[in-house]
C-alpha cells in the first residue's frame, strides 16, 4: 500500500445515500457508486481493515411530493425503491457491508444527537424566513412543493429554490412567476414568515480551512467547489414546515410542525448505518465508535460533483462540532454521465424527465454485469464529464476486454489443457522474453495499484489492459502453436509464464470485474480471498507468486463473451423510445 494508507489502522468508505424517489440509473453508479465499489475490492484484495457504508436517503420534499402525486403515503414510495435500489446495486455487484436506510428509527436517535451537540455548542440558531405559503391549503409549501420562473436565467418550471437548467439558488421571495406545484392546489402562493433553525457555517471557516489546506491532493474539482463555498459560508436553514422527516429535538411550539430537513440528515446516515452494522454484526452497540472516533480510521466519500459542498464543508463542519469524530481524508467527487445522442451528435444531459438516462435494473436485465462495469470505469468522469455511448460502449468492450484480455487468457489456457494434460507446464530453461514477461507481471501489478491508490480508476483499467497487451505480444512473439510441432520444452515454457500472467490479471480484474474473475479462478483452480472489515491476508502481493508447474487447470470457458452489433443496436434503440428506464 501507498505511504498514507500505511498511516492508518482501517478505511471507512462511503457513497452518497441515493434518493429512495427513484430508481437508480448508470449516471449514479458511474459517480459514486462504481469507483467506491472497485477500491474497497481492491481494498479487501490488500488484506485491509475496510468498511463500505451506504444505504437510501428516505426524508426530504421529493418523497411527500411523490406521495402526494401518487396518493400513497411516503412510507410506500421509500419502500418500494429502497428494495428496487438494493435489489440493483446487489446485482451490479456493489458490495457494500451494508446497505441501510434513514428512516431507521436509530437514525432518528442519531440526527437528533448531531443536533442537539450542534445546539449546546452555540452552533445553531432560529430565525424567521419569508416562505411561500398555500391559502387554500392553509399549509407552508417547501422547495419543490412551489414551481416558477428563475430569477437568474428565467426558466420557467424552476423549483422553489433552486433551478435545475441554471443551478442558481436563491431565496424563495426570489421565485419570480410561484405557483403551486402540489395536487388539489389551484391558489396562488403568497409570501408569509415562519421561523426556522439555522447551522451557524461561518463559525467553522477557520478549521474548514485549516483541514481543506491540509489536503492539496485531493482532485481539483473537489478543492474548486470547497473553497468556493468556505470563502463565501452563510448560515443555513436545517429544517423544513413537513411532517416527514426526524423530528427537531426541541421544546418549541414552532418546531412542532417541522422536521430536520433531508440535507442535514442524510449524511448522518454514514453513522446510522455503521451504528447499525455494528449492533447486528458485531453485537456490539459501542462498536461502531472506532470507525468515527478513532485516529486510525481512514475514511473516503465518493460522490457526485452536486454532493461536494455536503462532503466537503457542511458534514465536516457538523463533524467538528460533535468535538470526537474524524474528518474524511478524502472526498472523491465525479463529474457527470451524460448520453451520447448519435442522431444529434452531441452530449446530453442524462435525467428522468428527459427519459434518456439508463436504470441499472433495465441494464442488468440486457448486458453483461461485467460489460457494464468495464465501460463505466473506462470512461470514468473523473476531471470532466463524459457519455455514454452505445457504439464505443461496445467497441470498447468487444475491442479491449473481450480481445485484448479475455482472448488471450482463452487461448493461453486453451492450449495449455489441451497439450500439458490440464496442468500448467515446466518452466524449464526461460529465456529472455521470456524474464522480460515475468518481470512485466509486478511492475504491471504496482501501477495497477498505484493508480488504485491514487483514485485513478480510468488508468487503473488501462494498466489492466496494457498488461494483456503485453501478454498478448509476448505470445505472438513466440508463436507456441509452431513451437509445439517440434519443441514442446521450449512450447512448455511460454505457455509457463503466459499462466503467470493468467493468474495476476485473474487477481487485477477482480475489483473491477468481479464475475469474470471469480469464473477465472475457478478455471486456475485458485481461491479469491473473502476479507471482510476485518482484514486479512495482502492477496494482492501473492498474486505475483507463481502459479506452480503442474498445478491443475479446469477447461476453459470464454470469460467475456461479445456482444452482438445487431443486439446492441436493438438495445440502443429502446433507449432512444425512452424504454431504458
Amino acid at each position: 500500500m501507498d505511504s498514507v494508507e500505511k498511516n492508518f489502522e482501517r478505511t471507512l468508505v462511503t457513497s452518497a445515500l441515493p434518493y429512495a424517489n427513484g430508481h437508480i440509473h448508470l449516471g449514479h453508479i458511474a459517480g459514486a457508486y462504481l469507483p467506491a465499489d472497485i477500491y474497497v475490492r481492491y481494498l479487501r484484495l490488500r488484506g485491509v481493515k475496510a468498511l463500505y457504508v451506504g444505504g437510501s436517503d428516505e426524508h426530504g420534499v421529493p418523497i411527500t411530493l411523490t406521495a402526494l402525486k401518487e396518493g400513497v403515503t411516503p412510507k410506500e414510495v421509500i419502500d418500494r425503491y429502497h428494495t428496487a435500489n438494493t435489489a440493483a446495486f446487489q446485482r451490479l455487484g456493489i458490495s457494500y457491508d451494508i446497505y441501510g436506510r434513514t428512516s431507521w428509527p436509530l437514525h432518528v436517535d442519531t440526527t437528533q444527537r448531531f443536533f442537539k451537540a450542534l445546539d449546546a455548542g452555540g452552533y445553531i440558531h432560529t430565525e424567521e424566513m419569508e416562505l411561500w405559503y398555500s391559502p387554500q391549503l392553509e399549509r407552508f409549501l417547501p422547495d419543490r412543493y412551489v414551481k416558477g420562473t428563475c430569477p437568474k436565467c428565467g426558466y420557467t418550471d424552476a423549483n422553489g429554490d433552486e433551478c435545475e437548467r441554471c443551478g442558481a439558488q436563491y431565496a424563495a421571495h426570489e421565485l419570480l412567476s410561484p405557483r403551486a406545484n402540489i395536487p388539489g392546489d389551484a391558489s396562488s402562493p403568497v409570501l408569509r414568515k415562519s421561523r426556522h433553525w439555522f447551522l451557524d457555517l461561518p463559525k467553522f471557516e477557520a478549521p474548514l480551512k485549516a483541514w481543506l489546506d491540509g489536503h492539496p491532493e485531493w482532485r481539483p474539482n473537489v478543492k474548486g467547489i470547497a473553497y468556493g463555498w468556505v470563502n463565501d459560508l452563510r448560515s443555513r436553514c436545517i429544517t423544513r414546515d413537513t411532517d416527514w422527516g426526524v423530528p427537531i429535538p426541541v421544546d418549541d411550539p414552532d418546531a412542532e410542525n417541522k422536521r430536520i430537513y433531508v440535507w442535514f440528515d442524510a449524511p448522518i446516515g454514514y453513522v446510522t448505518n455503521t451504528r447499525q452494522w455494528a449492533q447486528d454484526k458485531l453485537r456490539d452497540a459501542n462498536g461502531w465508535e472506532i470507525w468515527w472516533k478513532d485516529s486510525g480510521t481512514r475514511m473516503i466519500h465518493f460522490i457526485g460533483k452536486d454532493n461536494v459542498p455536503f462532503h466537503a464543508v457542511i458534514f465536516p463542519a457538523m463533524l467538528m462540532g460533535q468535538g470526537d469524530y474524524i474528518l474524511a481524508d478524502n472526498v472523491v467527487g465525479n463529474e457527470y454521465l451524460n448520453i451520447f445522442n448519435r442522431q444529434t451528435g452531441k452530449s446530453e444531459k442524462g435525467s428522468k424527465s428527459r427519459g434518456n438516462m439508463i436504470s441499472v435494473r433495465w441494464a442488468v436485465d440486457n448486458l453483461p454485469v461485467d460489460a457494464i462495469r468495464y465501460y463505466l470505469c473506462a470512461i470514468a468522469p473523473e476531471s470532466k464529464d463524459s457519455d455514454f455511448d452505445w457504439d464505443e460502449f461496445m467497441n470498447r468492450y468487444n475491442g479491449e476486454l473481450c480481445d485484448v484480455v479475455g482472448n488471450f487468457v482463452h487461448r493461453c489456457l486453451t492450449m495449455t489443457v489441451k497439450n500439458f494434460a490440464g496442468r500448467v507446464p515446466e518452466a524449464g530453461e526461460l529465456e529472455a522474453a521470456d524474464k522480460e514477461m515475468l518481470d512485466a507481471i509486478p511492475r504491471q501489478m504496482a501501477a495497477i495499484a498505484e493508480s488504485l491508490e491514487g483514485f485513478k480508476f480510468r488508468q487503473a483499467v488501462e494498466r489492466f489492459i496494457d498488461l494483456g497487451r503485453k501478454a498478448n505480444v509476448y505470445f505472438d512473439a513466440a508463436k507456441p502453436w509452431v513451437t509445439r510441432k517440434t519443441d514442446m520444452a521450449r512450447t512448455g515454457a511460454t505457455l509457463y509464464v503466459c499462466c503467470q500472467v493468467v493468474k495476476a490479471l485473474c487477481f487485477a480484474m477482480t475489483p473491477f470485474m468481479p464475475g469474470g474473475a471469480a469464473a477465472l479462478a475457478a478455471t486456475l483452480n485458485l481461491a479469491l480471498p473473502n476479507n471482510g472489515p476485518d482484514g486479512g491476508e495482502d492477496a494482492w502481493a501473492a498474486a505475483v507468486a507463481p502459479l506452480p508447474a503442474g498445478s491443475a487447470l479446469n477447461a476453459p470457458q470464454a470469460l467475456f463473451p461479445k456482444l452482438d452489433r445487431e443486439r446492441i443496436a436493438e438495445l440502443a434503440e429502446a433507449h432512444r423510445q425512452g424504454e431504458a428506464f
